[in-house]
């Protein structure tokens, strides 16, 4: 089932838009998930210098994702990217260990800025189809997500080369924002 379709269930919430800001270091597949998302081919990735975007409509719905490099030296430049951001997806190479603490650190910050106070976090423990890869529950354990009372959050573990649970994050995403919009009327 691919975004369009998962689109569709949200009919409940006509000329909806919804920004989701898609950050995480770099290399950790965030420009992959992007692709996954929109169904277009992951064979041929290349790392995000500055952003991407992309814009999906369906039934009267807009999903606008943005897809912001992660090089240590564009990371201050995340801010300029938050404000009206109903979703945040955060990516982790789960595979790499020796930058939990650092993706830890660079997640609280995020969570502490005010312009994303409240905002939903959905954590995608990307990489699972490796070997070398920490399960979700200890990747949540490192970033001590279990901490969080600000705001609804999901850790998802998924594989963004194979879209191996993908569906299942965009799922609690769509939930998400159609328990939002109820809880708004």
């Amino acid at each position: 089932m691919g975004l369009l379709s998962l689109l569709r269930k949200l009919k409940s919430s006509p000329d909806k838009e919804l920004r989701i800001l898609l950050l995480g270091l770099d290399n950790a597949g965030k420009t992959t998930l992007l692709k996954s998302l929109a169904s277009e081919d992951v064979s041929h990735i290349t790392p995000t210098q500055g952003f991407n975007i992309k814009s999906v409509q369906s039934a009267g719905f807009k999903l606008n994702v943005w897809d912001i490099g992660g090089q240590r030296r564009i990371r201050p430049y995340w801010r300029n990217y938050f404000e009206n951001t109903d979703i945040l997806i955060y990516v982790i190479d789960s595979t790499d260990k020796k930058r939990f603490e650092e993706t830890g650190e660079e997640l609280k910050e995020l969570l502490e800025e005010e312009k994303l106070a409240g905002v939903p976090v959905l954590v995608f423990a990307n990489k699972q189809d490796l070997v070398s890869a920490s399960e979700a529950h200890e990747v949540s354990q490192n970033l001590g997500l279990s901490t969080l009372r600000d705001r609804q959050w999901q850790i998802q573990p998924c594989s963004a080369l194979k879209g191996e649970g993908v569906k299942d994050g965009l799922d609690w995403m769509v939930k998400t924002c159609n328990s939002k919009s109820t809880k708004k009327k």
